[in-house]
């Protein structure tokens, strides 16, 4: 289904067929991923994949989808769903509510879902960060972390080590 994603991701009417074309596909919809990104950038398909192949397990659900939506303005997307500054990646997602900034796992996704913190706003994933979902480069992974963020606080919601040469 990404493969259709990627065929239909340069256009509106590409974007809403290859939406219909997933909604279709059995099973009842777990949990809907609305991603934002510049239509420029390839490591944010990378990501959908990842999402898509990993989200639905992670959660517990049979299924889950993934609406891609290219904007001319990514900056204006962080802002109107309030993605601080410092925090900020190539795209931003929306699932039940949250935002997810840049290469967040899904089983991190996952938790967040389970748990729902109070104050939590959503996760990022600062920069493009070698190795994170979308932006695999062989068995080489910086560390990175997953930052869980509000209104007022922030705190760490899961690190990843680096590895590999």
């Amino acid at each position: 289904m990404i493969a259709t994603l990627k065929r239909f991701a340069h256009s509106a009417p590409g974007l809403a067929a290859a939406a219909f074309l997933m909604a279709c596909t059995g099973g009842a919809q777990a949990a809907e991923i609305v991603m934002h990104r510049d239509p420029n950038c390839g490591c944010c398909i990378k990501w959908a994949e990842h999402a898509q192949e990993h989200f639905a397990e992670a959660h517990g659900a049979q299924n889950s989808s993934v609406e891609i939506k290219n904007e001319p303005d990514m900056r204006a997307v962080k802002e109107r769903h309030g993605v601080p500054a410092d925090l900020a990646s190539c795209h931003t997602a929306i699932v039940e509510g949250y935002v997810i900034e840049g290469h967040v796992p899904a089983a991190d996704i996952a938790r967040l879902l389970r748990e729902r913190p109070e104050g939590v706003k959503g996760l990022a994933v600062p920069g493009m960060p070698l190795g994170s979902p979308g932006m695999e480069m062989g068995d080489r992974q910086h560390a990175y972390q997953v930052i869980a963020f509000g209104d007022d606080e922030r705190s760490v919601w899961a690190s990843y080590s680096a590895s590999g040469g």
